[in-house]
């Protein structure tokens, strides 16, 4: 092949490496921020907006550095390495010890934005050396390069990067790529279009940017480690992330012996082990006193309401559906959560089926007799749906005669629109609710809404015996709300206007 043909066709595949990159940073920016924040609308939004944005100031940026193409390009290349390398550590650190995160990322995206609308420039001025040819030609090869180059990324980063490296090594492997496709093209096929001095500065630049990505590298489970360990009050003991959601468990114990064992997924606590027996007794109780030989349980995955659910002889079959297989794993096998759920998985009487309730629900098999969901609070957009009008409505339909329903609501101190949202949500379905609250001091006021198809249930205990926190004088009080945490004209959340996204973020900020 001759050498020309050669140097194009390197040059293109130097595109398409290059756009695998730029994607698999914008990627990963918006994957990080729907992790710790929560909001994944939100965060692709922001981070592709200003993205783009910076791309079109970027490629103005290049124009006078297009005399020195060659070096030009393999500078911004290291520079991408660096910033795009690093971009999820720095955000990490910014959030969990500044506690600073939307101002950081901006940041980011607005500098890998630039350096990669910087790339295309720089290419067309090196592939127009090569061979002159019209500019409406050079772009239609050079467009078709970056939008195959890009589809390589976005399919790279959750089946290949996300699974194998994490997030943090996955971005610095990307930027070790992105700086030797730069350097690889430049030195190989364009080294006489630099000087000897220009030549040496960037050999030199480029060790001192692997040796700053290969320690990176090799020092990224510690920082991940401490930056975790940031985030929370007590030692963590047990972490994982999964193609979920990142489960976390921590530890502590009190001058008397007293052990605090703590779930959190996506960094929001799911319980406490001193008192998380109020909330499960509030949860699954009241909605058992009517009709319970069949229970069907959306969420809960830790056991601890499988736990309270078995109490009763009666139940004949229980059917928890639960996304995550790993938080499963985790409550039939760790030593913590075994002792707290008794072991509740290992009921003959359990069914456990991993598949997202949503999904789930169109194509339920049979009716339940009671149905309870202890789904995390909707701060997220996979999860906002779990909280619609549309999801509700389906719950109804695998309600039998007679049978109730409870959905966990938040607090209705913390968050009262967001509570009555869920309420009115749930009439909205057609379905009767009576609202309840107990407080459980790890979460403060917490509420939920007890649910029947035919009338507004009345919530009482017709259980297996005694409760810890709850009978039937403090069951009684707990549907009585204080004046200013009455509802006031409470929205409807739906699939395509999810609004309790949007109440979740202004409460609890």
């Amino acid at each position: 092949m001759p050498r020309h043909r050669l140097a194009r066709a390197a040059l293109l595949a130097t595109v398409f490496v290059c756009a695998a990159c730029g994607l698999v940073y914008e990627l990963s920016l918006v994957t990080l921020g729907s992790y710790l924040i929560g909001d994944t609308a939100a965060q692709a939004s922001i981070t592709l907006s200003v993205m783009v944005c910076s791309m079109g100031v970027g490629a103005l940026v290049a124009k006078p550095l297009r005399s020195r193409a060659a070096a030009a390009f393999v500078a911004v290349e290291l520079a991408l390495a660096v910033v795009g390398g690093l971009s999820v550590a720095a955000l990490y650190a910014s959030y969990a010890w500044l506690n600073i995160y939307t101002g950081t990322l901006v940041l980011a995206a607005a500098v890998i934005g630039m350096l990669v609308g910087a790339e295309i420039p720089l290419l067309m001025e090196l592939l127009q050396d090569i061979r002159k040819q019209e500019a409406s030609s050079a772009v239609a090869d050079l467009f078709a390069a970056d939008y195959v180059g890009a589809l390589l990324g976005g399919l790279a980063f959750p089946f290949l990067l996300l699974p194998v490296f994490g997030q943090i090594r996955g971005s610095l492997v990307v930027g070790v790529v992105n700086a030797v496709a730069g350097l690889a093209l430049a030195f190989f096929f364009f080294r006489d279009k630099m000087t000897r001095g220009a030549r040496h500065t960037l050999i030199a630049a480029t060790v001192a940017v692997a040796c700053g990505l290969t320690g990176s590298y090799l020092y990224a489970d510690r920082f991940e480690a401490t930056a975790q360990q940031a985030l929370f009050a007590h030692p963590i003991v047990w972490q994982t992330r999964t193609p979920y959601q990142q489960i976390v468990l921590t530890e502590s114990f009190s001058p008397f012996a007293t052990t605090d064992t703590r779930l959190y997924l996506n960094g929001g606590l799911q319980f406490s082990s001193i008192d998380e027996y109020r909330y499960h007794e509030a949860l699954v109780h009241p909605v058992l006193s009517g009709p319970r030989r069949a229970v069907l349980v959306l969420g809960g995955g830790d056991g601890l309401a499988l736990r309270e659910i078995l109490r009763y002889p009666d139940i004949a079959q229980v059917t928890l559906v639960e996304l995550d297989p790993a938080m499963i794993e985790l409550a039939r096998t760790d030593d913590r959560l075994t002792d707290l759920n008794r072991r509740a998985f290992d009921d003959p009487r359990v069914t456990v089926i991993n598949a997202d309730a949503f999904a789930w629900l169109r194509t339920a098999p049979g009716l339940f007799d009671a149905v309870i969901v202890d789904l995390p609070d909707p701060d997220q957009t996979s999860v906002a749906k779990l909280y619609s009008k549309e999801f509700y409505a389906m719950t109804a339909h695998v309600l039998a005669p007679g049978a109730r329903m409870v959905v966990q609501s938040g607090s209705p101190f913390f968050a009262p629109r967001s509570f009555w949202t869920i309420d009115a949500t749930v009439r909205a379905a057609g379905l009767y609710t009576t609202p309840y609250h107990v407080d459980v001091p790890s979460f403060g006021d917490w509420g939920f809404v007890l649910v029947s198809a035919t009338a507004p249930p009345t919530p009482t205990l017709r259980g297996p015996g005694p409760l810890r926190s709850l009978d039937e004088a403090t069951l009684t009080a707990a549907t009585v709300f204080p004046p200013d945490r009455r509802a006031v004209d409470p929205e409807v959340s739906t699939l395509m206007h999810p609004v309790i996204l949007d109440l979740q973020r202004q409460e609890w900020r």
